[in-house]
């Protein structure tokens, strides 16, 4: 399996840039497409090179190794299910279904068909965030007593989007919650979160908000604040702080932060700002799909398991109940 043929759903705004990523990826011989638009995936396909399947059956039916699921929330759980029993490897974009309660179904359909299935958090690969794992399971910071988490876009999504999205908290700051969980090997345990809108009205209007800020306490105590923003007009700003007892680590502090100093004489960073989260994280989107691809040749992986995501979803959840009731809400 030295030439893989893996095949991709969904080639909309993600879908499009898994579908460059797997054509270059080594190892891969063939990629095929499909979307609901097939005139769409015709499009991606002659863009990229690569073939394109008149519908996800089709695509299903062409001999496929593996399949890499970057469709709307609501089409995930149908399409893990059709990997799982054609028996092959699917790499599915967050989160596994559109709650909670609706993802329980397809672990259990995962478990009891032994399925090999990941869900893309892609920052597991990004190398900061590898570094600050490595360095925390080393004990190098000594026991952390703060985590501060920071996930902002330059600017909102289409308010439409945002209408079936889950809110901020799930559909922004499960990454963020996914890698504490990750790193700290940790649990949520508590979650109180504010929000607010100074933005276009029309987002509070469809029932989320602009700006919100979780502070989640952790099974040893261990506490952590997870802020997010759709409007950053400085870049997109993705970090993470590690406080511990003995040195802090910054992931995401380099020449492109999206930050200035106000002290006189600093000229640090230097760099231009990121302005997406494809660009800010395009090495990890990278070795991610390559990490996919040697899991379908049978390969060791670091890729986020079903449970994981679902894990890192609850938390959100609870987030999003908070912001609602404005009280403290234990992860179930």
């Amino acid at each position: 399996m030295t030439d893989l043929h893996l095949g991709l759903a969904g080639v909309g705004r993600i879908g499009a840039m898994h579908a460059r990523t797997l054509v270059a990826t080594p190892g891969v011989g063939r990629v095929t497409v499909a979307d609901v638009d097939a005139a769409r995936a015709r499009e991606v396909g002659a863009q990229v090179g690569a073939d394109a399947a008149a519908d996800v059956a089709a695509l299903l039916a062409s001999g496929i190794d593996g399949l890499v699921v970057a469709t709307g929330t609501a089409q995930h759980p149908e399409l893990i299910r059709a990997g799982v029993e054609a028996g092959i490897p699917v790499l599915c974009e967050k989160p596994v279904a559109p709650d909670v309660a609706q993802s329980l179904p397809v672990l259990d359909l995962i478990d009891r068909h032994d399925g090999v299935v990941r869900i893309a958090h892609q920052r597991r690969y990004d190398p900061g965030y590898r570094e600050a794992k490595r360095a925390h399971a080393a004990e190098e910071l000594g026991w952390l007593h703060a985590i501060r988490a920071v996930t902002c876009d330059v600017t909102p999504p289409p308010v439409a989007f945002l209408a079936t999205s889950g809110g901020l908290f799930r559909d922004c700051s499960v990454h963020d919650f996914d890698v504490i969980r990750w790193i700290t090997g940790r649990e949520v345990v508590e979650v109180y979160a504010r929000g607010s809108n100074n933005g276009d009205p029309a987002i509070g209007e469809v029932g989320d908000v602009d700006s919100a800020l979780a502070v989640c306490t952790l099974d040893d105590g261990t506490l952590a604040v997870v802020s997010a923003s759709r409007y950053n007009g400085a870049g997109h700003d993705v970090r993470l702080e590690l406080q511990g007892s003995q040195g802090t680590l910054v992931v995401g502090l380099d020449e492109r932060t999206a930050v200035r100093s106000a002290e006189p004489g600093v000229g640090f960073p230097a760099g231009v700002p990121h302005t997406t989260f494809a660009e800010r994280f395009a090495e990890a989107y990278r070795a991610e799909i390559a990490a996919f691809a040697g899991l379908v040749r049978g390969e060791p992986d670091e890729l986020c398991r079903p449970e994981d995501a679902v894990a890192a979803s609850k938390v959100a959840d609870a987030a999003q109940e908070s912001l609602l009731t404005g009280a403290p809400v234990r992860v179930g």
